[in-house]
């Protein structure tokens, strides 16, 4: 509230000892128009901007980063806006799929912020890493499919960002790299984990070992990515993936995720009985009826998450 106070009194609208009384509707109307646009102003001051998109798509939700002057280096500021941002999604109802983008041009996200990092000592630097870690855990958890726009550099931090997401398009001038072994240290927020279970243990070692760049024709070709378009054209194909995902069963999408996430930590015996119990949450729903009325009635289902 620090901040909004500082932009009233800026603005003239807040004196440094006392706030004017409003003395008429008109006065306490414009003093309300001042107070929201003050929130939106320290809203769009962090470095995690979350938009919902508006019909015909609702239910997508885009996380966008913008941090211009560190390349979207994640610091602390950027770390406590990715949690909020992820909290907020997950305690959204009618959210139904996650893009995970960049405004920043040619770049998707440079990594750690090293400069902070060198300010900091080892239980710091532990600490921040382990909250870093778990905030990429709780993307990759997220019960709604998520999908990272990379256009540009996706180094360190950045690529682990990408990796925590189901899905990943590129721009083909997008660069990928793991090099945090040539900093004497190793991928500290998943990237060993993610990295060998999306692409085969060899490849993962090879790349987390020598921390090499690799291109978006290689990040398709070893499966880095799902896609790799013309540069500049990455949002509108990760968009239209979001579009056909939002058209499906919201429940239904959020149990095969489920199924294929703890499915892919278990035995084979372990994982049919994942499935098993996933189908079951989806069999008695309103929406698995208006998915088979709308087949025999030749229609689009109109599908409510429920």
């Amino acid at each position: 509230m620090l901040g909004l106070r500082r932009i009233l009194a800026v603005s003239g609208h807040l004196s440094s000892r006392h706030a004017p009384v409003a003395t008429s509707a008109s006065a306490a109307s414009s003093h309300s128009a001042v107070f929201v646009r003050a929130l939106q102003i320290l809203a769009q001051q962090g470095p995690v901007r979350l938009q919902k998109l508006s019909a015909p798509d609702s239910g997508i939700v885009e996380l966008r980063l913008e941090r211009p002057e560190a390349k979207n280096a994640i610091g602390k500021e950027m770390l406590h806006g990715l949690r909020n941002a992820i909290e907020e999604v997950e305690a959204n109802a009618a959210a139904n799929v996650v893009l995970v983008s960049s405004s920043v041009p040619k770049v998707f996200c440079a990594g750690a912020d090293l400069k902070e990092r060198r300010l900091m000592g080892p239980n710091e630097v532990r600490d921040f890493v382990n909250s870093l870690r778990s905030t990429f855990s709780s993307i990759e958890a997220l019960s709604i499919p998520t999908i990272a726009i990379v256009e540009g550099a996706a180094f360190g931090g950045g690529l682990e960002l990408a990796l925590s997401c189901d899905l990943r398009v590129c721009g083909k001038d997008a660069k990928f790299s793991l090099p945090e072994t040539g900093l004497a240290i190793i991928p500290g927020a998943g990237g060993t984990q993610r990295l060998p279970r999306i692409i085969g243990r060899s490849r993962a070692k090879e790349l987390i070992f020598t921390g090499r760049r690799f291109d978006a024709v290689e990040a398709v070709t070893m499966g880095v990515v799902n896609y790799c378009v013309p540069a500049g054209e990455a949002y509108q194909k990760a968009l239209e993936i979001a579009r056909e995902i939002n058209q499906k069963g919201p429940l239904a999408i959020k149990m095969a995720k489920k199924a294929i996430n703890q499915g892919a930590e278990v035995d084979m015996t372990s994982a049919l009985a994942v499935e098993e119990e996933c189908y079951e949450q989806v069999l008695h729903t309103q929406d698995r009826l208006e998915g088979l009325a709308a087949f025999a009635e030749k229609r689009k289902p109109v599908y409510t998450g429920k």
